[in-house]
């Protein structure tokens, strides 16, 4: 069933909202990321952690679960169907994939950045930031967004079936 022109534009400029938004705040999280892991100032690396975290569960968890939402609203309501092109399949793969990884290292964020705020400055400058999993995410997402703005050709068995009916 497809989306009257107006709700679909709507729920366009939501999901585009939110998607530019996940990656905005990674970008956010991996510079305080960078930032922990390149100072020996204990005050910077605790501000970073308890930073990370609250960035995490306050901006990049909403925002991530809105986009996977509201991206799986515009498959289903538009033309391009959830199942009938390769590229929607493999930018929701990709997404459910950064979303359960992203809730998953979540709670992990959290017991580092309680324990940066107690440790003490030896453990602290071993500590260092939270980079791989905020740069692969960034890679992730930019590859979705690649491939939401290119659509690249290729229609799966089922959007071959559904074009003959």
């Amino acid at each position: 069933m497809r989306m009257p022109p107006a709700l679909r534009k709507a729920a366009l400029a939501v999901h585009l909202t939110v998607s530019v938004g996940w990656i905005g705040s990674v970008v956010s999280y991996l510079a305080l990321g960078l930032w922990a892991d390149n100072t020996t100032d204990d005050q910077s690396i605790r501000a970073a952690w308890a930073a990370m975290d609250t960035i995490g569960w306050y901006a990049i968890v909403p925002l991530a679960v809105t986009s996977l939402t509201t991206g799986l609203l515009m498959a289903l309501g538009t033309r391009w169907g959830l199942f009938r092109h390769y590229w929607v399949v493999i930018s929701l793969i990709l997404t459910v994939i950064a979303v359960v990884v992203l809730l998953l290292h979540m709670p992990d964020v959290t017991a580092t950045a309680q324990f940066a705020a107690s440790a003490s400055e030896d453990q602290l400058v071993d500590l260092g930031g939270d980079l791989a999993h905020p740069a692969t995410g960034l890679v992730i997402l930019l590859i979705v967004e690649a491939l939401n703005l290119y659509k690249p050709k290729g229609i799966t068995r089922h959007g071959r079936r559904r074009a003959s009916q």
